[in-house]
C-alpha cells in the first residue's frame, strides 16, 4: 500500500497527494496525520492537491474527514492546489467541504494559517466566518 507522506515546514504540516486515493491509503493518511499532528503540536495542516486532476465524492468525504480530525487536535486545515475543474466538479456534485479553508497555492495557505493563529493570539473566536469579515468578538 503506498503512502502520503507528510512533511513539516516551520510549524506546519504538508501534505501533498500525488497518488489515487484508495480507502486504505484515506484512511493510513488519517491516522498518519493524527498521529503527526499530536507527535510535532503543529496547528496548521495544508493539503495540496495540486496533482489530482479529479477529486470525486470519495475524496471530498475524505478531505472533509482530515479537517475534522485536525480541527479536534487544534489544527487547521488548508487545502491547496485546487484546479479550476476540480472546483466545478465538487459544486456539481454538491460537495461543500466544511471546515476547510482553500487557497490558490502552499504560499498562500501558509498565510492563511498564520493570519488565523495571530487572530487566535488576539482572541478572536474560531468562527472563520467571523474572522474573515473582522465582526469576531474578543474574549473576556
Amino acid at each position: 500500500m503506498e503512502r502520503v507522506p507528510i512533511l513539516k515546514i516551520g510549524d506546519i504540516l504538508l501534505v501533498s497527494i500525488q497518488i489515487d486515493m484508495s480507502d486504505q491509503t484515506a484512511v493510513a493518511l488519517q491516522e498518519d496525520l493524527a498521529e503527526r499532528i499530536v507527535a510535532t503540536g503543529t496547528h496548521g495542516v495544508i493539503i495540496d492537491i495540486t496533482a489530482l486532476d479529479i477529486v470525486d465524492s470519495f475524496v471530498g468525504r475524505m478531505l472533509s474527514t482530515i479537517a475534522s480530525i485536525s480541527k479536534v487536535l487544534d489544527a487547521e486545515t488548508v487545502v491547496v492546489g485546487m484546479r479550476p475543474a476540480v472546483a466545478i466538479t465538487l459544486v456539481e456534485l454538491g460537495l461543500s467541504l466544511h471546515g476547510i479553508r482553500t487557497a490558490l497555492n502552499v504560499e498562500r495557505g501558509m498565510e492563511l494559517i498564520a493570519a488565523s493563529r495571530a487572530d487566535d493570539d488576539l482572541g478572536f473566536d474560531d468562527d472563520p466566518e467571523d474572522v474573515e469579515s473582522g465582526t469576531a468578538a474578543t474574549s473576556p
